[in-house]
């Protein structure tokens, strides 16, 4: 049995949980989200908590059990406080800026990269340089910090690029030069 998969998600004040068949959906005041469990699993809510059960002790079950009460958990967190991502812009005339609701991002290179972001996911600017990806789903907020930072990624010489906030990146020393 999975070690994750045994805890029970506790519901906050401001949440709602439904389970429709295998659909286990949350409202919060972010928004909604919704979650489909296979059929492997049972989910219940017992005294304000989520509880996800396996039917059997297959090693399969018993594989998907912590990665369905994680998703649950997720879904549950993302509409109560949302999940975001900040991505940090180094290097001279590497700039960002918000038109409407894309990403216009000058990058080095002889066109603008411009990103616009699913529904359900913000972006904001901040000095030029600071963005932030915010939502409700975990995964497609990671998955659009991911998609902008591949747009121009850190290198390791001079450090320039887009990189997570926090991110250390390892630098090379370069060319030793003539003695």
């Amino acid at each position: 049995m999975s070690r994750i998969g045994k805890l029970p998600i506790e519901i906050p004040q401001g949440v709602e949980v439904k389970i429709e068949g295998q659909t286990v959906t949350a409202k919060g005041p972010k928004g909604t989200e919704t979650v489909e469990v296979r059929p492997e699993l049972t989910v219940k809510i017992e005294d304000n908590k989520v509880l996800v059960i396996p039917n059997d002790n297959e090693r399969k079950t018993n594989a998907l059990h912590g990665l369905m009460r994680t998703l649950v958990a997720n879904a549950v967190k993302g509409v109560k406080d949302g999940f975001e991502k900040k991505l940090e812009i180094n290097g001279v005339g590497y700039r960002a800026a918000m038109e409407g609701k894309k990403l216009n991002m000058a990058l080095g290179y002889s066109h603008p990269v411009i990103i616009e972001p699913p529904e359900g996911i913000t972006i904001a600017v901040e000095a030029n340089t600071k963005i932030t990806v915010s939502g409700t789903n975990k995964q497609m907020v990671g998955d659009i910090a991911a998609l902008i930072r591949s747009k121009r990624g850190p290198e390791v010489y001079k450090g320039k690029g887009i990189k997570y906030e926090g991110e250390y990146i390892r630098r090379k020393a370069g060319k030793a030069g003539k003695k």
